[in-house]
């Protein structure tokens, strides 16, 4: 699944694409279901999706299977297509009938431009269950009260750790807390002659494969929007728990310098050389795709999962985590609506669909009867991914118009926060809050967003 850190690696280019998206209309035009459902369903259907190689083939057999249960429709694969190519395609007026996101940062533009349709009356109609699908994830697939999208499989985030290091450093379970993930990490540490660092026990530094303020933020449930779309991060306590956390790691393993210098040595993420698969890392965060990674390229690793640590005070979130996935909707220009809500109904509804993918891609089920289908392959290790998926304490990045930009406002600060750049951390997050609310108020096309200073100096807006 190609959800991994999308904001992070195209920040600007996702910054863009969601402000001129949502200048396009309020999606109220697009396409909506008959009556009653057809009897047959007949034609064709323009599917664009951006998995390629091995993966392109799985979701191949998925459409396969689809249309041999709907002899008379054809399904027209466009394999490859990343986000940015498919809505300019859908702007342009291609009539693209369903479209695969694999980033939910796009749900936001998607709804409120109309790229996507509003599913609700097709989901009204035929009497979708959507309590198979978990409150958070139900949560990351509408956007301001319209449903445009449809989940299809999540990734979800853990810790993974080396049986075999904690083991030798007398350690046979994993941390549950922040504290003690601390400690673990600096007695797991090992150096060089010349001071720099062997064997890393974890990594604090973002930016370092999956670590990402996102990933971190279940533990200690730190929001990051209000429910009128502004920024809460200031006036969440949880992200001045992991920060401090976060600075606390980086001294007492020798500083940003020495593990920048680790950092800039290490292997590509999906390849063999991954520093956890080869154990340069004795603990790390990652989704329930590396369970795959790990059985094709390192399968003598010893190795557990666990939710991630929670910080102190917020020991109720552990057992959760960071949950995001693909998302599939119908395109505003669709041709044949009522053959395009088939295929996602049958991709995101049906159980032996959502198994016969997860098998094939290693990515969690989206839906309750999936996820407990004897069907599903589930090693130990990939277990810990759905017991976390379906924990309530899991959260998500908010849907918002300005798609994935609060998060990439965000790492520009804690950029510099962790090379020890800024040492007033309120003072940061009030500077986050401003500027996220900045973008939102362009997005939006306000020209004022009044706000008031608290007695504890965040400045938190007044109409929260």
């Amino acid at each position: 699944m190609r959800t991994r850190k999308t904001w992070f690696v195209v920040p600007a280019a996702l910054a863009v694409a969601a402000l001129t998206a949502c200048s396009g209309g309020s999606g109220d035009d697009g396409p909506t279901a008959a009556a009653s459902a057809p009897s047959e369903l007949s034609g064709t259907v323009e599917f664009w999706h951006f998995f390629t190689d091995r993966e392109a083939d799985v979701i191949q057999s998925v459409v396969d299977d689809f249309e041999k249960a709907n002899p008379g429709v054809t399904v027209d694969v466009k394999s490859g297509q990343d986000d940015q190519k498919m809505r300019q395609a859908i702007s342009a007026g291609e009539a693209i009938d369903v479209g695969l996101s694999y980033s939910t940062d796009q749900v936001g533009p998607l709804c409120s431009s109309g790229d996507f349709a509003d599913l609700s009356s097709f989901i009204e109609r035929d009497k979708v269950d959507l309590t198979q699908i978990p409150d958070t994830v139900l949560g990351y697939t509408s956007y301001d009260g319209v449903r445009c999208t449809m989940p299809a499989l999540a990734d979800v985030y853990g810790l993974y750790y080396n049986t075999d290091l904690l083991a030798a450093a007398g350690y046979s379970e994993p941390p549950k807390t922040l504290t003690e993930l601390t400690d673990m990490a600096v007695k797991l540490t090992t150096f060089n002659d010349d001071g720099s660092i062997k064997t890393l026990g974890f990594m604090p530094l973002l930016g370092y494969y999956e670590n990402a303020e996102a990933h971190w933020a279940p533990a200690a449930d730190a929001q990051w929007l209000n429910d009128d779309g502004t920024s809460a991060i200031g006036s969440s306590p949880g992200w001045n728990a992991i920060l401090e956390w976060q600075k606390d790691l980086i001294d007492k393993l020798g500083g940003y310098q020495k593990l920048a210098d680790f950092q800039a040595a290490l292997g590509q993420e999906f390849s063999a050389e991954n520093d956890f698969q080869t154990g340069k890392v004795a603990m790390n965060v990652d989704g329930e795709y590396r369970t795959a990674f790990i059985a094709d390229q390192a399968p003598d690793l010893s190795y557990g999962t666990a939710p991630m640590p929670s910080a102190e005070g917020y020991e109720d979130s552990y057992g959760g985590g960071y949950i995001t996935g693909n998302i599939v909707g119908i395109g505003k220009g669709a041709k044949n609506p009522e053959a395009g809500w088939a295929l996602i109904k049958y991709l995101t509804t049906d159980t032996d669909a959502q198994v016969k993918l997860s098998n094939g891609l290693k990515n969690a089920p989206t839906m309750h009867d999936a996820i407990a289908s004897p069907d599903l392959e589930v090693s130990e290790q990939f277990r810990t991914f759905l017991d976390i998926f379906e924990n309530p304490a899991s959260s998500t990045t908010p849907p918002s118009g300005i798609g994935a930009e609060y998060q990439t406002i965000f790492g520009t600060h804690t950029a510099k926060w962790q090379q020890g750049d800024v040492t007033d951390l309120p003072g940061m997050l009030t500077t986050v809050d401003d500027e996220i609310d900045a973008a939102v108020q362009l997005q939006a096309g306000l020209r004022t967003w009044p706000r008031r200073s608290n007695a504890d100096g965040t400045g938190r807006r007044c109409c929260s």
